[in-house]
């Protein structure tokens, strides 16, 4: 895990240091989600679709809970 401390601007924004972002391969125009889970702030690359083809390749119905029907 990497880690680096940044400064909040006075137009809160924030600079990924360059070790980061060459491993992550950002670019400039790179989409990134900021999430909030439990107090810590984390950045997410935003992927194109493509990049989640055959992620659930080997998934069976018996591996998906049913749920009870609702009407």
């Amino acid at each position: 895990m990497k880690s680096s401390t940044v400064t909040v601007s006075s137009k809160y924004q924030i600079v990924i240091p360059a070790e980061l972002r060459e491993s992550m391969h950002i670019r400039p125009g790179s989409k990134l989600t900021m999430v909030e889970m439990g107090g810590q702030v984390r950045l997410l690359p935003v992927l194109p679709a493509s990049a989640y083809r055959g992620i659930a390749r080997n998934l069976s119905n018996t591996d998906i809970p049913s749920e009870p029907e609702r009407f």
